[in-house]
């Protein structure tokens, strides 16, 4: 399992002295970008494709408190991609240092063409890298009805 390694700093940290909901978030990012650069599907590669992620949603779920001073790991893991990359979900789980689990978070996601502006599937030799990703036990394949579990857009927009 990719694991990513944090120190929780004063700024990461709300009125209540503990973890700040945004700080999760940008610790999911980061590993996620992590991820994707180590795997070789790199900002040089998304520039070439004139490719960028999109996020369509976030699930938290928050089991315990936690505060500065130990460092926390979050992890990723596949939970779901479409036969063409163009949508993923992920699957992110946070640990303290102990290894207990006291969040997690299911994200799904797409590609967009930067210039177009509009989402698109991943050349293959970029989709073998998210392909290699280790998966959650429920993988599956998901299709675009299911990028919209969470509601519909509203029809204004």
């Amino acid at each position: 399992m990719y694991l990513k390694e944090f120190e929780i700093r004063w700024s990461d940290v709300d009125a209540n002295r503990h973890l700040r909901n945004s700080a999760y978030i940008d610790f999911m990012s980061h590993t996620r970008m992590s991820f994707l650069m180590e795997s070789g599907l790199d900002q040089r590669q998304l520039e070439e494709f004139n490719l960028g992620p999109v996020a369509f949603s976030e699930r938290m779920l928050y089991f315990k408190e936690v505060f500065p001073g130990k460092p926390v790991r979050v992890s990723l893991q596949l939970k779901g991609i479409s036969e063409d990359g163009m949508y993923f979900q992920f699957l992110h789980n946070f640990y303290d240092h102990d290894g207990k689990n006291f969040a997690r978070c299911e994200m799904m996601g797409g590609w967009i063409d930067l210039n177009e502006r509009k989402l698109v599937g991943l050349p293959e030799n970029l989709l073998k890298n998210l392909r290699t990703m280790e998966k959650t036990e429920n993988f599956k394949v998901i299709t675009k009805e299911e990028t919209r579990k969470y509601g519909e857009k509203p029809k204004d927009l």
